[in-house]
């Protein structure tokens, strides 16, 4: 099947795709313009539920609440429409914001900071106390994050040096160790954005100004390639009752003569691979 529009909705930067298996819908967003949106795949309509600050990424709440990670390092939950902070700032980050983000087994967060011209990003790990850890330093743009189905492996994307690693995983503790690159992307094929694991243990890279995602076995090959009709193929996940729906986010839909006919829009797409359900964060809950 080729991957279809369900959602027309001609986002700049169209993001973090999350499916909410508490309610059956797919929320997303819009980055710069600080929009979260949802999907309703049973009756066919999407919906904006929020506009405000920028925000860079979110998870799902064990409770249904979204943990919002925006600009200058705060971190928020949106529950029923009201927002409560759980970090102000992080000073270090005024000048940035939050990327791309994912809850762990636990139920803490690992989220991750763009870069600016004087400061490369970071990425750190959000503690279930609220409390924030920076892990690494030196990322050029922070992205995709996915674990391995036995938990013992962490899957990180830095998009600026178009490089996915892998690492080994502690779920005990948090922690991550023995760095090493799973995947190189050639700047020629665009960088690896938003990534998903599917129950196979396959990981499936979002493919900005490459127009299409990827599926590479757990030791990196490429064995399936998906061509969108969009350049900036931002993020994917898995979601659906049987969790085979791929839903997969665009950007540059203000910009439709160069970035494609479907740029800005949310596809989904179904190859009857089954993929698995994200982790809920349990931050101060």
């Amino acid at each position: 099947m080729k991957p279809k529009i369900v959602a027309d909705t001609r986002l700049v930067v169209g993001e973090g795709t999350l499916w909410h298996a508490g309610e059956q819908k797919l929320y997303w967003l819009d980055i710069p313009n600080g929009s979260i949106y949802r999907y309703d795949p049973r009756e066919g309509r999407h919906e904006r539920i929020y506009a405000g600050e920028v925000i860079g990424g979110f998870t799902i709440q064990a409770d249904g609440s979204l943990l919002l990670f925006m600009a200058r390092g705060a971190v928020r939950t949106w529950k029923r429409g009201e927002l409560s902070t759980v970090i102000e700032e992080i000073p270090e980050e005024r000048e940035t914001r939050f990327n791309d983000v994912i809850a762990d087994p636990e139920g803490r967060v690992f989220c991750g900071t763009m870069s600016t011209p004087k400061r490369p990003g970071c990425l750190y790990r959000l503690g279930r106390d609220g409390k924030i850890t920076r892990l690494l330093e030196g990322i050029g743009i922070s992205n995709g994050l996915g674990f391995s189905p036995d938990r013992k492996r962490l899957y990180y994307t830095d998009s600026a040096k178009g490089e996915i690693y892998v690492f080994d995983y502690d779920n005990a503790g948090g922690t991550i160790s023995n760095q090493r690159v799973l995947i190189r992307v050639p700047a020629s094929e665009g960088e690896p954005d938003g990534l998903t694991v599917d129950a196979e243990g396959y990981l499936w890279s979002a493919r900005w100004n490459g127009g299409c995602i990827v599926r590479f076995s757990p030791e990196g090959r490429e064995v399936l390639r998906v061509e969108l009709p969009a350049r900036k193929v931002s993020c994917l996940t898995f979601g659906g009752m049987d969790c085979q729906d791929i839903y997969i986010s665009t950007a540059g839909g203000d910009k439709r003569d160069e970035e494609g006919p479907g740029a800005g829009a949310l596809f989904c797409l179904n190859l009857g691979i089954r993929g698995r359900a994200e982790f809920p964060s349990r931050v101060l809950c």
